[in-house]
C-alpha cells in the first residue's frame, strides 16, 4: 500500500463520476463497418493542404495533408486503401470541413518513418520526428506537440507533467492506457525530458486511480532512462486536469493572465500523447490511430476502444456499439467540456476522448431562472474568477469590462454553470462573448488599428 500526500488546487467541483462502467474495460480494437473513414485534413494547428487526389492509392501511415506552416501538424492515412472523395463532412463541434475519405483495400501496406533512437539524436532531428508524425494534443485543445517541445528563446522547461488525471467524468480511456501500457507512458515522458532539456517528469494522477501507482512505480524502477520521473497523486475534483489547476496543484505555481505552462517552466502532456511520441521514435508510427471511451447510460456495452482515426461513430453502431432505446443525447468528449452533437456521423478525430450515448436522465435540461447573486459560481471557480459579475457585463453589452473580470482568462471548464442555482447557461456566454471579442481584435488588425 503507498500513502501519499494529496495535492489539489483552490475550487472545483465533485460531479458523479460514472468511471465505473468502463475503468475495468480493457481497450478492444474496433473497425468501422464500411471500411472506409473520413479524415479532417486539419487536426490540429494552422490548416493543412490536401496531397492526394481522388483514385490515388495510400498506404497507412502516408501523410495526405501537410503544410509548410510552423505552427501545423500533418495528417496521415489511417487505413490502406484507395482516396474515394474528398468533400466537406460533419465534424466535433458540428462544423463542416474539408475531409478526406479513404476505402480500403484490405491490405496492411504501411508507409511509417524509420525507427530513431530519442536519446542518441539532435534536438532538432527530434523535433522533426515529432512534427513528421504528426502529434497533436490528445487531451482535447490538439495542439501541436513539436511547438510545445520547443519553446521560445528565454523559456526554460524545468518538469515534463504527465496529465494524467482524467478528471472528466466517463472518460477511463487514459487509465486504461496506463494500466496497458505503462512503458509506452513512461519512455514518452522520458523522450520529452530529453528534447526540452527537463530535469523532472511527473505523472501527476487523481486518486481515483492510486491502484495504479505501484505499477507505474515498478515501470519507473525498470526503466532505463526514468531516475528523475515521480508520481504524484492529486484529489479526485473536477478540472484537476486543466493546465492551470494541474501546475498549481503539484507545483504550487500560477500560469499568468495570457501565458503558458513554459512561462512557469512546464511542459504538459496528455497520456495518449506521451504515448504517440514514444511510437513515432520506437516505431516510427505518425499518429493514425485513436483510443477512446465509450459510454453512457444509453449504451447496452460501454466500453474503451482504439479505431482508426477517421472512423464515423455511425460505422461503429450497431456491430461494436450496441444503443438502448432513449439516446438523448450524443457528446463527442466529456460531459462537462465535450460538444453535443446533432447526429453520429461524424469522425473520430486525434483529440477524441470519448463519445458519450446518454438517457434523457443523465442530461441537464432545466429552464433558466434570473440569477439570485449567491456566488456560488465564484467559489467553484478553479480559475477564480467571478463568472457572475462576466456574465452581467456580457448581458449589458460591455466587453471590456467582462474581459476586466477575467471573460478570457475563463478555460470553459463548466464548474459555475453546474452549480448554478438559477441553471444559466454561463458557459455558453462566455464562449459567444470570447468569440465576440476576438472578432473585435480580428477587425482591428485587418484594418491596421493597433
Amino acid at each position: 500500500m503507498y500513502y501519499m500526500r494529496l495535492y489539489s488546487f483552490k475550487g472545483g467541483i465533485h460531479p458523479p463520476e460514472r468511471k465505473e462502467l468502463t475503468h475495468d474495460k480493457p481497450i478492444q480494437q474496433a473497425y468501422p463497418s464500411t471500411k472506409s473513414v473520413c479524415i479532417p485534413i486539419t487536426q490540429g494547428g494552422a490548416p493543412n493542404q490536401i496531397l492526394v487526389a481522388v483514385g490515388d492509392k495510400v498506404a497507412r501511415g502516408q501523410k495526405i495533408a501537410a503544410s509548410d506552416a510552423f505552427m501545423s501538424a500533418p495528417v496521415h492515412a489511417s487505413i490502406a486503401g484507395t482516396v474515394k472523395k474528398i468533400e466537406t463532412h460533419l465534424v466535433t463541434g458540428n462544423l463542416e470541413v474539408s475531409c478526406i475519405i479513404i476505402q480500403s483495400d484490405d491490405s496492411e501496406r504501411t508507409e511509417f518513418l524509420p525507427s530513431l533512437d530519442p536519446f542518441i539524436c539532435s534536438k532538432e532531428e527530434a523535433l522533426a520526428r515529432v512534427r513528421e508524425a504528426g502529434i497533436v494534443g490528445m487531451g482535447g485543445a490538439a495542439f501541436p506537440t513539436h511547438v510545445k517541445l520547443n519553446p521560445p528563446a528565454g523559456k526554460t522547461i524545468q518538469y515534463v507533467i504527465a496529465n494524467a488525471a482524467e478528471c472528466e467524468p466517463y472518460l477511463t480511456i487514459d487509465e486504461r492506457t496506463i494500466a496497458e501500457m505503462p512503458q509506452k507512458l513512461v519512455d514518452g515522458i522520458a523522450i520529452a525530458m530529453k528534447i526540452t532539456g527537463a530535469s523532472s517528469g511527473i505523472i501527476a494522477l487523481e486518486d481515483n486511480k492510486k491502484h495504479l501507482v505501484p505499477l507505474l512505480q515498478k515501470t519507473i524502477d525498470n526503466y532505463l532512462h526514468a531516475s528523475p520521473i515521480s508520481i504524484r497523486l492529486c484529489k479526485t475534483k473536477y478540472p484537476q486536469g486543466g493546465e492551470k489547476n494541474i501546475t498549481q496543484a503539484v507545483l504550487g505555481r500560477e500560469i499568468p493572465t495570457g501565458g503558458l505552462p513554459a512561462d512557469i517552466g512546464c511542459l504538459i502532456d496528455n497520456v495518449g500523447t506521451l504515448c504517440a511520441i514514444s511510437d513515432a521514435f520506437r516505431e516510427g508510427k505518425p499518429l493514425i490511430d485513436r483510443g477512446l471511451t465509450i459510454s453512457g447510460d444509453a449504451c447496452e456495452s460501454p466500453k474503451n476502444i482504439k479505431v482508426p482515426i477517421g472512423t464515423l461513430v455511425g460505422d461503429l453502431i450497431p456491430e461494436c456499439i450496441t444503443l438502448k432505446p432513449g439516446t438523448a443525447k450524443i457528446i463527442s468528449g466529456g460531459p462537462m467540456m465535450g460538444f453535443a452533437m446533432t447526429n453520429a456521423n461524424f469522425p473520430i478525430a486525434k483529440n477524441t476522448s470519448g463519445v458519450l450515448f446518454l438517457t434523457e436522465e443523465e442530461t441537464f435540461l432545466s429552464e433558466e431562472s434570473p440569477c439570485i447573486g449567491c456566488g456560488k459560481c465564484i467559489k467553484a471557480c478553479p480559475c477564480r474568477l467571478t463568472p457572475v459579475m462576466i456574465v452581467r457585463s456580457l448581458n449589458l453589452d460591455n466587453l471590456d469590462e467582462a474581459r476586466r473580470f477575467g471573460l478570457m482568462d475563463c478555460v470553459e471548464c463548466g464548474c459555475c454553470s453546474y452549480v448554478c442555482p438559477a441553471n444559466i447557461r454561463l458557459v455558453q456566454r462566455f464562449r459567444i462573448g470570447k468569440a465576440e471579442y476576438r472578432a473585435i481584435l480580428a477587425n482591428k488588425k485587418t484594418e491596421g488599428v493597433k
